[in-house]
């Protein structure tokens, strides 16, 4: 009896654990972007730091999480009354977004896939559901991917005062590039 428990293990424990391998990509470069067109003056603040990105491309399944503080801003002032006006910072600290690829692009194989994720964004402490696009670029063992998308400021509860109204877009385009290695 322990021989054929022993025989079944040697030829299924191999076949499990290929099952369950996933291919597990982790950001070592992030780089979120937004921009918003005013009247008076444009804003626009980049982050090139305190950002984590994980794509599981077995599974489909992906994960970011961006510090609102890491966003640099050309005037110093202008990034202030974002951090403390508008983005509430030390009550929202993060921008997290947790979704899924959607189709059937292997994305472990070299190739650029134009990809759809659904999944759910949180930023001001308010979480909605969103779909995105973008571009995911397989190349030599590594992951690239460029997205860009508009988000309304009024869907996430950040107030902008009524004297600003008119100064300030209520749409944000964001930009969105990651480059991610295969976690081993």
């Amino acid at each position: 009896m322990k021989k054929n428990i022993f025989l079944i293990s040697c030829i299924l424990l191999p076949v499990l654990q290929a099952f369950s391998q996933n291919a597990i990509y982790v950001a070592d470069k992030v780089k979120v972007s937004f921009f918003s067109e005013a009247r008076i003056e444009n804003i626009e603040a980049t982050s090139l730091t305190a950002s984590s990105a994980v794509i599981n491309a077995t599974s489909k399944d992906a994960a970011f999480k961006v510090s609102v503080l890491s966003f640099r801003f050309e005037h110093k002032l202008m990034e202030e009354h974002f951090n403390e006006n508008y983005m509430e910072s030390d009550k929202f600290p993060y921008g997290i977004f947790k979704g899924k690829i959607q189709g059937n692009d292997d994305l472990t194989k070299e190739g650029k896939y134009n990809v759809t994720v659904e999944g759910t964004l949180e930023v001001h402490g308010i979480s909605k559901a969103r779909t995105f696009t973008g571009v995911i670029e397989n190349k030599g063992g590594r992951l690239y991917l460029d997205s860009e998308f508009l988000l309304p400021v009024a869907d996430h509860n950040i107030k902008i005062p009524n004297d600003k109204l008119s100064n300030i877009s209520q749409t944000i385009k964001v930009t969105l590039h990651a480059e991610f290695f295969l976690k081993k």
